[in-house]
């Protein structure tokens, strides 16, 4: 049996992320998981990388709900509506969290938080716009690594609400 230090090693996934995966019986997404030396710090970055369209990307981003953290997935093409979270949560105020909050919950950086496998548990909200794919490219714990996932069973493991929170073109 391989550690989680080993298959993070082989995999280039975080070894949190490693955990969490097995854990969750998804040892697939470590054998198809890419390494990215240069890194894939962005949704931009990771498209290119992967060489797949834009909105195939997975964004996890955190915001404060009230002060409390939230993950929203996101499609790699679209910007988060903060006033549409705001109401799906039924909270006063949605802000950006800053990198601090980012890997106090999550326990990783920006620009390599996964869907799921945090340190916390924190709400998780998906947008619908994921399910455009039939497999969406997530980060494995750090900016160098993705892995492709179908968007249901991306959802199903984060535990998240599928929700509208996509800002509307004007």
């Amino acid at each position: 049996m391989t550690t989680a230090a080993t298959d993070a090693e082989e995999s280039g996934a975080h070894p949190r992320f490693v955990e969490a995966v097995r854990a969750l019986g998804l040892d697939e997404v470590l054998v198809r998981a890419r390494r990215f030396p240069e890194g894939t710090r962005t949704a931009a970055e990771a498209a290119a990388a992967v060489g797949c369209e834009l909105s195939r990307i997975c964004k996890s981003l955190v915001f404060a709900a009230d002060g409390v953290p939230v993950l929203v997935l996101m499609d790699g093409a679209s910007r988060v509506d903060v006033e549409r979270v705001r109401e799906e949560l039924g909270v006063r105020e949605v802000t950006r969290a800053d990198a601090g909050l980012v890997r106090e919950t999550t326990g990783y950086a920006i620009g390599g938080v996964p869907p799921f496998g945090h340190r916390t548990r924190t709400r998780v909200l998906a947008d619908r716009s994921l399910f455009a794919h039939e497999v969406v490219w997530a980060a494995a714990g750090n900016p160098h690594t993705v892995f492709p996932i179908e968007p249901k069973t991306l959802v199903s493991h984060a535990g998240a609400d599928i929700v509208d929170v996509r800002e509307q073109a004007a």
